[in-house]
Order: C-alpha cells, then structure tokens, then sequence
C-alpha cells in the first residue's frame, strides 16, 4: 500500500494515516533525500504513535526546488476534444520553472498583466531514480523510476501561451504550480491501479475537471521513454502527465477558426480574447480552486489541495471588457 508523506515549516516530514500524522526520523531535506531514506518512512508508519492531528500541520509542497519540472501537452482524449485536435496527437512536452512551486493550501496569484487565468489538474510522477538519456522504460519497470504521485495544477496565462507561444513563461510565473499535499511513495503493486485514479477539480464548489488517467493518451512509462530520448531526469524531479477536458479555454467553431487563420495575427488574437472575456470560467480575484487525485477504493489517495485566487498586490481585478 502507499504511504502518504506531508512536508512542513522547518524541513520537517510526516506520514499520514486518517486524521493523524507522525514525524518521519530522517535528516532528509530535499524529496530526493526523503525518497533514499525510505526505511524511515516506513518506520514511521509502522511506529503506532499517536500522532498529531494533520489540521494542526501547515503543508508546503512536498517536492523541494531547485528541481526539473517537466510537462506533458495535450495528453487526455477529453482535453484534445476541448482544444481542437482530431487524429493523432503527437507527443510533446515542456518545461516549467521549479520557482512555480507552491504549497497546497497557498495562494494563486494573478499578475497584474494577466486576464486569463486558467487551471490544469494534473498527475505528478515524482522521479525515485535516474532515468539517463536513452532509457526504455516498460510498464513491469515503472516502479524503478517513479517514487511517488503528487496532486499539481498547471496554471496558465492564456493570453501569454497563446499569442507569444510561450509556454515557458505563460506556465512559469510563482505560485502557477501548487503541489501536494501528499507526496504518496507508492509500492511495486501499486502501479497496477494507476489507471483507476480520478482526477477532479472544482472552482467555488463547482465541477469543472473530472476524468480517470484511462482517458490519457501517452501513459506513464511511455512518456517517461519519450522524453528520455533527450531529457535526463534525476530523484526528486517532477515529470506533470497532462490534463484532463473542462479547462476555461476551449477551441472556437470550426468555421470561427477557419475564418480567424485568414486574418492577420493582431487581429485574429484580438477578436479571440474579445470572446474570451464573456467565458465565466476563467479564474478571479476570490476564486477558491479545489483538486484531488485518487483510486475509488482509496487504495492511493493523493489528498486535497484547495487554493485561493489573489490578485497581485492586491491591485483590482483586470477588466474583461
């Protein structure tokens, strides 16, 4: 079974059972030397103490930085929908700053120049061990490479995705990647119920993303394959799988596309986001994001994240009109 693990103020490590927590006795201060010094955490649950209560414990991400973070692009048949795509959807990937990390109780916060705020739940496979250029990795391997799972929203700035094709900076910017709150090191029989678990994301109470990883297109080991064909990753690197339909942004009509190639891009853009700003769902000043990953049996459950939308500085919120 897995073992859920929650990072704290002060480099401290606990692992969760119920309601309760008790302190991991390791000198580890980075995920990847958590991750090497899995007999602590195993004692730690095996220990039988009483514990502290987890509402008594504030949880910061349990992936440290400076790491690689690494995404996949458009991986679940639903979201292809949703974007556009027919046929066959070639793999890609992209990278995000390690500084984008933030806890799962901590604030998103909107730059002042940002009017499109978007939400992405997404699997996190966190990295056990190297995986060198050039490595093959198969289904029965998967336990070799991956450590553990973490809840991640890929939060984006439309606007700056799209008109600058820049995912590197439209995904990049602090607090766009709230992790946690458990770091779930999973089990070799583990990996055989990947498949079984939910992703789901609500805004204010309101479903917006709901799908299982059998709706992925590239699935773990294959993606970690593809991208060791020229990515090198190390333990405690974070590897984002893609996201699931239910976004805010969505592709426009077919003929509304069509139309839009024709015009040049200052315009096209404009007229796009013109439309844009009717779309009810993109994040505001107050939001309060809600996401959690986990199997119906609750054979692995990676927790609930919930986070707040702010914006910078406390500067008004950027008309849509």
């Amino acid at each position: 079974m897995s073992v859920n693990v929650l990072r704290t103020d002060g480099g401290g490590w606990w692992v969760v059972a119920g309601e309760r927590a008790v302190p991991v006795d390791t000198k580890a201060v980075t995920t990847a030397e958590l991750i090497a010094d899995r007999d602590a955490v195993r004692e730690a649950a095996l220990s039988g103490e009483a514990g502290t209560p987890v509402s008594e414990l504030a949880a910061l991400s349990p992936v440290t930085t400076p790491c690689r973070v690494v995404a996949q692009m458009v991986n679940y048949r639903s979201h292809a929908r949703d974007s556009g795509f027919t046929g066959d959807i070639p793999p890609a990937f992209f990278r995000k700053a390690s500084g984008s990390l933030s806890g799962p109780g901590d604030a998103i916060v909107r730059p002042s120049h940002v009017r499109f705020l978007d939400y992405e739940i997404e699997l996190g496979l966190v990295m056990g061990a190297p995986l060198p250029v050039g490595t093959v990795v198969e289904e029965a391997d998967l336990a070799s490479y991956v450590a553990g799972l973490v809840v991640t929203n890929d939060v984006s700035a439309r606007e700056i995705q799209l008109t600058r094709t820049q995912f590197y900076e439209s995904k990049s910017y602090p607090t766009f990647t709230p992790t946690g709150p458990y770091l779930a090191l999973l089990e070799p029989e583990d990996f055989a119920h990947l498949l079984d678990l939910r992703l789901r994301l609500s805004v204010n109470g309101e479903p917006r993303q709901d799908r299982t990883l059998a709706d992925m297109i590239v699935r773990p080991a294959q993606a970690l394959t593809l991208l060791a064909r020229f990515q090198t990753l190390d333990p405690g690197d974070l590897l984002l799988t893609g996201t699931p339909g239910g976004t805010a942004l969505k592709a426009p009509p077919k003929p509304v596309e069509k139309i839009g190639a024709l015009l040049p891009p200052a315009v096209k853009w404009k007229a796009f986001f013109k439309s844009q700003a009717r779309n009810p769902h993109y994040l505001r000043h107050g939001d309060v994001v809600t996401a959690s990953i986990a199997t119906p049996d609750g054979r692995i459950d990676l927790g609930e994240q919930r986070t707040s939308v702010a914006d910078a500085h406390g500067e008004p919120e950027v008309s849509r009109t």
